[in-house]
């Protein structure tokens, strides 16, 4: 082959590669550290960039997005002397690529190692109750220590989050036990508060109800008393019209003397005086109505004068009865 010709394309591909090592195209959110004979020069930005090719050289290229880097679980004792496993989550940015790349050999590895040495300062000063319930203490505790020690290498870190806490089964175990105990006790708590306000509730409707109950029965007796009070009123009245003479009244009165001497539990009723003068006005209404209207006259009455000569039945002289509704027989010397 002609050698010109090799040369030629030697020369090409040497202008090509040259080109290639001119020209570099760095991606949004990144940045490129520029060395020239093994000394930093420059970071390359986002976009075209220009190079001496074979003299300067790219060094690293930095991503300048927030990372999540999770960490395996770390044991660490508490101020208590028990034994937790604790997974943790970075969140960090680099906000210098030349000191991440120059001040610190593998940062990732440094915001590790640095993460669980302070966690272990921090949960050493707690005990086990305050360190399962204080995550946002210990996140913002150890977000503070993390931002301080990683500034120097071009690292922001944005957030910490504590993954899990996981205490050793033994103490699972018993935090379980008492867990349900308290929730025992509170639905215990809750039962007991639900039966004493049900209590509580139905004494006031049955405090309620005999409160009405006694109200409405009152409320009734008044309303009985005052028919009963109209109801005698009327016949009062009904009476003072009808303006009645003695003869009624005293027929009247008879009529009732059977129904006083009713019922089996009346062994003995007593007479009153008046009843006199009520039969003395009955006979001679009677001997009047025999005599055809004759005072006096005929078999069929007593006359006005024999009733006023007859024996007075003594005032509230016991007699005994003899059967239901019987008239009463005056006792006789020698009766028991």
């Amino acid at each position: 082959m002609n050698p010109v010709l090799i040369i030629l394309i030697i020369l090409v591909v040497l202008i090509f590669v040259a080109l290639i090592k001119t020209v570099q195209v760095i991606p949004q959110a990144s940045a490129a550290i520029v060395e020239r004979f093994g000394r930093y020069t420059r970071t390359l930005g986002a976009g075209l960039n220009i190079v001496v090719p074979f003299i300067d050289n790219i060094r690293a290229r930095v991503d300048l997005r927030e990372q999540v880097v999770p960490f395996p679980p770390q044991p660490v004792i508490t101020q208590d002397n028990l034994v937790v496993n604790i997974d943790t989550v970075i969140y960090y940015q680099v906000t210098d690529a030349r000191a991440a790349t120059y001040e610190v050999a593998s940062y990732i590895q440094a915001i590790e190692q640095l993460t669980v040495t302070t966690l272990r300062n921090i949960i050493g000063g707690m005990d086990l109750e305050r360190t399962l319930t204080s995550r946002e203490e210990i996140n913002a505790a150890l977000r503070g220590v993390l931002d301080d020690a990683t500034g120097k290498w071009g690292i922001r870190v944005n957030r910490v989050e504590l993954k899990a806490i996981e205490p050793p089964t033994s103490i699972q175990d018993s935090m379980e036990k008492q867990m349900r105990a308290d929730r025992d006790k509170r639905a215990e708590i809750l039962r007991a508060e639900g039966d004493r306000q049900s209590a509580i509730l139905r004494a006031e409707g049955e405090q309620q109800a005999a409160v009405l109950r006694a109200q409405g029965e009152a409320d009734a007796q008044v309303l009985k008393a005052n028919g009963e009070a109209r109801a005698i009123r009327t016949v009062f009245e009904s009476i003072h019209e009808g303006d009645p003479d003695q003869k009624l009244l005293a027929y009247q009165y008879l009529q009732m003397l059977p129904k006083i001497a009713e019922g089996s539990a009346n062994k003995l009723w007593i007479i009153p005086s008046e009843i006199g003068k009520a039969v003395e006005g009955l006979s001679s209404a009677i001997g009047n109505l025999g005599n055809g209207g004759i005072p006096g006259g005929g078999n069929g009455g007593m006359a006005a004068g024999d009733a006023g000569s007859a024996t007075p039945i003594p005032e509230q002289e016991a007699y005994p009865t003899r059967g239901r509704g019987a008239w009463p027989i005056p006792k006789r010397p020698g009766d028991r």
